[in-house]
């Protein structure tokens, strides 16, 4: 195949792959948070990162010959993403209507003429999205089992593993840029609508959204690409 067109055949391939309802539907209840588009831009590299940390090892293994193991150790994944989706989406929800503690250390002071009281803050890490989002992508990605493979084989007529290799990494530029470009599509709105009604309600959608598809998930469904 001429290498262009395995550039940009791999690319394709990637981008569309990123947009698996799965992926969309867990990243959006982070993404749905995001306060800019700087931050946005990290979150959905760090989720495509350990996507594809797990699913380029797999990818390598499977063609190396050792399909039957992981065949056994990793088709229950598939449950396991449905139930990540699930609890993301109860949990977000959960946060969003301050259903969870908000867990931190309280500040007693008082304002003029009230009495003394307490205000929680919360210090999160400043990472946490960031390697929640990996977190998210590394389960994607061991679910993806042998899905890449047969992407990357059938689709780019790959044969020797050098090529396989080559292949999956342009492969995975195309998953980065597909989920950043979503991630964007996603915050740029809500950056220019920022009223607390408009983000209520788009972490609602996320979160109900991801329940929902986790269940669908554990009762079988096949999964959804808008892209065909």
């Amino acid at each position: 195949m001429d290498p262009l067109l395995f550039i940009l055949l791999a690319v394709a391939l990637g981008f569309k792959h990123s947009y698996d309802a799965d992926h969309l539907v867990a990243v959006s209840n982070f993404i749905a948070r995001s306060t800019s588009l700087r931050k946005t831009t990290l979150m959905s590299v760090s989720w495509a990162f350990g996507h594809m940390a797990t699913a380029s090892m797999i990818t390598v293994i499977l063609y190396l010959g050792k399909e039957t193991f992981l065949t056994e150790v990793l088709e229950p994944l598939e449950f396991a993403v449905g139930v990540m989706l699930i609890v993301l989406g109860v949990v977000s929800l959960a946060w969003e209507f301050e259903v969870l503690p908000k867990f931190g250390h309280a500040h007693r002071h008082r304002h003029e003429k009230a009495p003394d009281h307490e205000h929680v803050h919360v210090h999160w890490w400043r990472f946490r999205d960031h390697g929640a989002m990996f977190g998210i992508g590394i389960v994607h990605g061991l679910a993806s089992n042998d899905e890449l493979l047969i992407l990357v084989v059938s689709a780019l007529s790959v044969t020797t593993l050098a090529g396989l290799i080559v292949g999956v990494a342009v492969f995975s530029a195309g998953v980065v840029i597909g989920m950043i470009s979503f991630g964007l599509a996603l915050t740029y709105p809500l950056g220019r609508w920022s009223e607390k009604r408009v983000r209520r309600a788009v972490t609602l959608i996320a979160g109900t959204l991801s329940i929902i598809y986790g269940v669908l998930i554990l009762l079988g469904y096949g999964g959804f690409n808008p892209f065909g």
